[in-house]
């Protein structure tokens, strides 16, 4: 993952729903040219913090099986309005039907501020592992997936004073 979109984890019920927030700084390096004189986040931008968000949610649901999440397909994506620094977008994503087949999860997921939709859409990621083409790379896979634990790790932590709440599907909040 060259950008990561997501500052932290809010919330993770894993197999139900995850919540996650973008702080949007003037320091990131595409908003000089986005536009110059009116930076705002791009709308593709906004769409891969949707796509990371669900990444996030079907790794804690699978436990890390996959080294590899990627977008499949896009249905129905809807821009609201404007996102500017110093604006924080919290992103809710939930299953769009059953996560059962690696190749074609669906997800649909929103991107709020105060309550305002700025993006919404349908969306559909696949799951793979690097081996699954050539075993020879089963170490790599390993190699991502702890990278990946320890980002999911930092991502659930962020500061201090604001732990995520992650419920079991008991719904006890860990």
């Amino acid at each position: 993952m060259r950008y990561v979109l997501i500052d932290r984890i809010a919330e993770l019920v894993p197999g139900h729903n995850i919540v996650t927030v973008k702080n949007l700084s003037l320091a990131e390096e595409y908003l000089a040219d986005h536009f110059p004189g009116f930076p705002v986040m791009p709308g593709v931008l906004m769409l891969e913090a949707m796509t990371q968000s669900a990444a996030w949610l079907i790794r804690a649901t699978e436990n890390f099986q996959h080294s590899t999440i990627l977008l499949k397909s896009v249905k129905m994506i809807k821009y609201g309005s404007f996102v500017e620094p110093g604006r924080q977008l919290h992103i809710h994503v939930e299953p769009a039907g059953p996560m059962t087949d690696p190749l074609n999860i669906p997800m649909k997921g929103k991107g709020l501020i105060d309550g305002q939709v700025m993006v919404q859409g349908r969306f559909s990621l696949t799951c793979t592992n690097l081996s699954d083409r050539d075993p020879q790379l089963a170490a790599t896979d390993q190699d991502l997936i702890n990278h990946l634990k320890d980002l999911y790790n930092t991502l659930l932590m962020g500061s201090v004073a604001s732990k995520a709440r992650v419920k079991d599907d008991a719904g006890v909040t860990g």
